[in-house]
């Protein structure tokens, strides 16, 4: 039996294709030659079998070349790039079955056209050089294509939590404490829980927890306020729950090892979110709201504390429920990270579901648009800070309508202090793309208390004149005028 790997057998099939195409022969003419099976020699070529020795030889012969040319790893400069693929872990990793693709269908768009499709393969893999991505950033992206494939809804594990909640006796009443948890996690699954146990570390004091599986250590940082920790916890009752194995040790995952790790993160933080906001009542709670006939940003904060979640908790379930119970499944989510000393803006989540949105990461290092809610919040709450104002939540509901565009979204947003990282704020946003079935789901949409403004991505690329919160020139504007006034005078000129 061949101990050859998935991708020596795919580079092998390839390397086969390739040199029969170039002997003008038909699967029948290798056939024949070779004394192998039409159907063997097409799973050869898919990358499904590898021949044994004396098939190599009686292959070899058939093709014109010598054996060792023919088991030789060294591949031709239109397969270069494909072996590079295979040989890193990007296509190895990459969750091909959560999207319904197998493996063998992706060789064979290669084997179909290597040249064109190594070439663009090696133009990806420069570009990824050129931008400094890495296989996680990979990972994540594909994580955030399969949540925005389910609507970011999972049965499979609201029905996890449903059976946690009677397996353990979990009350109906919350907010659930961070004790009665910590109890369970003890008790029940052998944990030793250390507060304050990252205190002696200061790199490590922008985690929240780390974890140490060798004794069931889970050392936290003593900064955390009550409902983190409590968060904290029901991602390790997740973890143990669902018998996940394949884990980061870290509250946030700093980098992807594999995909498993990743997506695996993800179901745990699911868990937790939902362990802590029950589905049922949260969803009338949400009807509630979006009946009243006003704005009321008290009211939804009131809903939030309720529960005593966090900003993120609370926005990461309004993803689940929004689309499967409320059928508003166009939407963003964005979290901004705001260094009030350097004024900087940072997006280092987002979400899309339906479609990519127009707000949205860019890694140009351009300058988001100010005139954002997400933005503007997190502006004002700096303010407060600097008048030596105690400001824990606010939120704010904005109307904002893209340039250039129809596309307008109803924008709610909270704005916080980041913890435990010091001089920091976190804004979140969810946006919900307006329609006129939207309109009539919330009564309040057209309150003339919610702010509406015209807005763009960033500014680099905003042809805005009169914007008094612009932070850099229109960059990017200017050089498509530029190059349109180009092409408009070599069109005169040769008119």
């Amino acid at each position: 039996m061949s101990t050859k790997t998935q991708n020596e057998r795919i580079l092998f099939g390839l390397k086969v294709k390739q040199l029969r195409q170039a002997k003008g022969l038909s699967f029948a003419d290798l056939s024949k030659a070779s004394l192998l099976s039409v159907s063997y020699l097409n799973e050869i070529e898919k990358g499904k079998k590898y021949p044994k020795e004396d098939k190599l030889k009686s292959l070899a012969d058939a093709l014109g070349v010598g054996y060792e040319r023919l088991v030789s790893t060294e591949l031709s400069k239109s397969l270069a790039p494909v072996g590079e693929l295979l040989q890193s872990n990007f296509l190895n990793e990459l969750p091909l079955d959560l999207f319904g693709i197998e493996l063998s269908k992706v060789v064979e768009i290669i084997a179909n056209a290597p040249v064109r499709v190594g070439a663009f393969i090696s133009t990806l893999l420069e570009l990824s050089r050129n931008y400094a991505l890495k296989e996680e950033n990979f990972y994540f992206g594909a994580l955030r294509a399969y949540l925005e494939l389910h609507n970011n809804y999972f049965e499979d594990l609201e029905q996890a939590v449903e059976r946690f909640v009677r397996e353990f006796g979990i009350p109906a009443a919350r907010p659930l404490s961070d004790a009665l948890l910590k109890q369970i996690l003890e008790d029940r699954f052998g944990y030793q829980i250390v507060e304050g146990g990252l205190d002696d570390y200061p790199e490590l004091l922008k985690l929240r927890s780390v974890y140490i599986p060798k004794r069931k250590r889970l050392l936290l940082n003593s900064r955390l306020t009550a409902n983190q920790r409590a968060f904290q916890f029901g991602k390790e009752l997740g973890f143990n729950f669902l018998e996940i194995k394949e884990r980061a040790n870290t509250s946030s995952l700093l980098r992807g090892r594999v995909f498993e790790e990743v997506i695996n993160h993800s179901k745990a933080i699911y868990f937790s979110v939902a362990l802590h906001i029950p589905r049922d009542p949260f969803i009338r709670e949400m009807k509630g709201f979006f009946q009243k006939e006003r704005w009321e940003g008290e009211a939804l904060l009131s809903i939030m504390k309720k529960y005593d979640a966090t900003p993120e908790m609370f926005y990461h379930r309004l993803t689940n429920i929004l689309p499967q119970f409320f059928g508003m499944n166009k939407l963003f989510f964005l979290r901004f990270i705001h260094d009030p000393l350097q004024d900087t803006f940072e997006i280092d989540k987002e979400l899309h579901l339906s479609r990519r949105h127009h707000p949205h990461g860019n890694a140009l290092f351009e300058h988001y648009c100010r005139r954002w809610v997400s933005l503007s919040l997190l502006k004002d709450l700096h303010q407060m800070q600097r008048e030596g104002k105690y400001v824990d939540t606010i939120v704010r509901a904005q109307r904002s309508r893209y340039i250039g565009t129809e596309d307008e979204y109803l924008c709610l947003t909270i704005a916080r202090p980041a913890y435990p990282t010091p001089n920091r704020n976190v804004s979140v946003t969810i946006g919900l793309e307006m329609s006129e079935e939207l309109r009539q789901k919330i009564a309040f949409y057209e309150d003339p208390a919610i702010q509406f403004r015209e807005v763009n991505n960033t500014c680099e690329r905003c042809p805005m004149t009169d914007c008094e919160e612009r932070a850099a020139p229109p960059a990017v504007v200017n050089k498509r005028e530029e190059w349109k006034r180009i092409q408009e005078r070599l069109a005169e000129l040769n008119s």
